[in-house]
């Protein structure tokens, strides 16, 4: 790789920031109060108009929100969980965390996300819940999953980490599910740095969830009255330290705002992309399910047999061209600390394949024409058999 291709290195995914975010970081730092305060308050208010939903609780990141979730849900030692193995090692730890087991599900080739089908191959006579991700931003088939988990009176937990922007039938995804649990790392389309949200209809366990959230004390640093007087405090329960702070929310305040422009870009960038690939034998594309739009979080592609070179080679190639593209999403079955774990014996064959076969383009609001073009150029010479 020549220092010119290194100093013209793309990255698979960046944040869209700007000027508007450093002027609300500056407000917050000139008041004086920068932890948990009225600016969380005011996110949480307009995530849950824009995403349709009663209550949302925002927390320091989405694992801790998918851990409160299992919690106020009642989930503990002796439950099963299905979950996905197609997903972030996160899902499947959060059920560890609180004495639960996971029982690993297959997915549908087609969107990677789990089925009603997969689900019922992995139900135990323990399956308490089921954790649903929405995989890339991809909305999930959520309605006939819900028919099947409320016959077994099993809750539904979605994992919409990377999907805020994206619908399933015309609505927001996550307005289904019993709990949703979402993510504002830098890598999804809304950021704060790092945080997450936990949405419900249930003002009880949002209630219990912001207890949780705030070491469980009665008095919160957003509940206290504007008063000099120190209140006693008292601790409810075994509670954590999974709050947001004003600075982060009002990072997010601003990228909320922005969401519909940072969709509609992402959706173009999506298309720029099937139209220049389009002619190539052997890849197929991540593209919008029947019931719904994604947020193109990720733009992934799975390289089949009938293309020329293997996944592999093609990131090398990429690589090369000083394009730092990603494998596609982890099997969390596959890893150490599942691998020798009793979860169920439910075949993952798509899950291993579509592990295997992925990868991930850079997709980002800021990617220009010229840089879309060396990526599809670098693909098309391996097609070609260019190179190498």
């Amino acid at each position: 790789m020549t220092a010119e291709t290194v100093l013209a290195g793309m990255s698979a995914m960046k944040p869209w920031l700007g000027d508007e975010e450093a002027r609300a970081l500056a407000e917050v730092v000139a008041s004086g109060s920068i932890a948990q305060g009225p600016k969380v308050k005011e996110f949480e208010k307009d995530f849950s108009s824009l995403q349709r939903v009663r209550y949302a609780v925002a927390t320091s990141n989405c694992p801790s929100a998918l851990h409160l979730a299992l919690i106020v849900a009642g989930i503990g030692p002796g439950d099963d969980v299905v979950v996905p193995s197609l997903s972030f090692i996160s899902t499947a730890n959060a059920v560890t965390y609180v004495g639960a087991r996971p029982i690993f599900c297959d997915v549908d080739p087609a969107t990677g996300n789990v089925t009603a089908e997969t689900i019922h191959a992995a139900l135990t006579l323990d399956t308490r819940a089921v954790i649903v991700v929405d995989q890339g931003g991809v909305p999930v088939d959520l309605h006939p999953i819900r028919e099947l988990c409320d016959r077994h009176e099993i809750t539904v937990i979605e994992n919409a980490a990377c999907a805020i922007g994206s619908t399933y039938k015309d609505s927001p995804v996550g307005t289904g599910a019993d709990l949703t649990v979402w993510s504002f790392d830098q890598e999804n389309i809304v950021t704060t740095g790092e945080g997450g949200m936990l949405t419900t209809r249930r003002a009880d366990w949002a209630a219990r969830a912001r207890t949780l959230r705030d070491h469980a004390r009665s008095v919160t640093g957003m509940g206290r009255p504007e008063s000099l007087a120190a209140l006693p405090e008292v601790y409810l329960e075994i509670g954590f330290d999974y709050r947001m702070t004003d600075l982060q929310a009002a990072i997010g305040i601003v990228q909320l705002a922005r969401l519909a422009q940072i969709v509609e870009r992402r959706r173009t960038l999506a298309g720029q992309y099937v139209a220049g690939l389009a002619g190539l034998r052997g890849l197929r594309f991540v593209a919008d399910p029947p019931y719904g739009t994604t947020n193109f979080q990720s733009f992934w592609v799975e390289v089949l047999p009938g293309f020329p070179v293997s996944r592999e080679e093609l990131l090398g190639r990429l690589a090369d061209a000083g394009i730092s593209a990603k494998r596609g999403v982890m099997a969390a079955h596959r890893q150490p600390a599942y691998r020798w774990r009793d979860t169920g014996n439910a075949r993952l064959q798509h899950t291993e394949r579509l592990t295997d076969r992925t990868l991930i383009l850079p997709i980002f609001h800021e990617l220009d024409p010229v840089s879309m073009n060396r990526v599809m150029n670098t693909i098309h010479a391996a097609a070609n058999g260019v190179g190498r």
